[in-house]
Parts: C-alpha cells; structure tokens; sequence
C-alpha cells in the first residue's frame, strides 16, 4: 500500500472541511426558533431601482380617522391647486406681462391641470386593483411620486402593482416613488 499523501490528497481533505463548515454555518445560521424575535420596526437599506415603502401605524382612535385624513387631504390639495390656477389667472390678466411670461403662465397652467389628471387616474387605478382608498401626490417637474394608501398591510407583489403604475402613468424613475401606509 502507497501511504504517500500527495498534494491532491491534501486538496480534496481542504475542499471537504471547508464544505462541511460551509453546511454547519448554514444550518446554524438558518435555525428557525426562539432566538429569533420580531420587532415592530424592520430597517432596510435603501435599493436603488426600487420604489420606497414607508409605513405608517394608526392605532385606536387613528384608526377612525382614517377616513377623514383621506378627506381631509384631498380637500387641502383641491384647495391648493385652486389658489394657484386663480394666483396665475390673475397674472395672466395683468397687461403688465410680456407675451413670453403669459405663455409661460400658460405651461405652468397646463403642467397642473395634466398632474391633476395623472394623480386621479392613478388613484383610479390603485383603488382598482382592490386598495380600499389611496391619494396620489405627483411632482411632474421634479417626476417625484407620493403615494399613500389605506390598507392593512401591503405585500410586494402589491408593492410592485403600484409602482407599475405610476411608472406607466408617469414615467418617473422608480427610485423617485415613495409608497406610505396608513392603516
């Protein structure tokens, strides 16, 4: 018998430790039980190419008012949006402004009037996929994209709907989309 241990041999004894530690690191680190414990907060990195998921918890008497934030909130933005379509309106009755800033009022009408038409449609969308209410806030300068949504608790497939369809409706990049979760 040949008991001369070649460099082969030493290869293959190497490559097996280092497999069957590999396997006890991975079970050890795997073991589901009591060790492990939930916390209400989960920290994750931020992914580019990713829509943001930001949540929010209502308890007790939140909770009621989850409705009337929703109200509340598209009163506010309805609010906004006329003071500043009456605030151009206004200028542009000025004689005062020469033809380049009228038609630049005008742009600036229109680029509202279009986010007002893309935040109802989208909200439109998600309410149809089942969400029970959502308000869509929309930057069309900036292509940032809030979106805040009444549910339970959102999955990442439902995550991944969303952010479908405010990239189709919009074209903003995905890392510019913000998801909120009011429950």
């Amino acid at each position: 018998m040949n008991m001369i241990i070649s460099k082969k041999h030493i290869i293959l004894a190497s490559l097996v430790m280092a497999l069957c530690v590999a396997v006890y690191l991975n079970y050890r680190f795997n073991q589901t039980g009591e060790d492990l414990v939930a916390t209400g907060t989960v920290q994750e990195t931020k992914s580019y190419g990713e829509a943001q998921f930001v949540e929010g918890t209502a308890t007790g008497e939140d909770a009621k008012d989850t409705e009337a934030y929703f109200a509340e909130a598209k009163l506010t933005r309805s609010r906004s949006r006329d003071d500043a379509v009456d605030a151009m309106t206004t200028m542009l009755k000025d004689s005062a402004l020469s033809a380049d800033e009228k038609a630049e009022l005008t742009m600036k009408a229109a680029d509202i009037s279009k986010s007002i038409e893309t935040e109802g449609k989208m909200e439109n969308l998600i309410k149809a996929k089942g969400f029970e209410d959502c308000m869509v806030y929309y930057d069309g300068e900036k292509e940032k994209v809030d979106v805040v949504i009444k549910t339970g608790g959102l999955l990442d497939n439902e995550v991944a709907q969303i952010r479908d369809i405010v990239v189709q409706e919009t074209g903003a990049p995905v890392e510019n989309i913000a998801i909120v979760e009011v429950k």
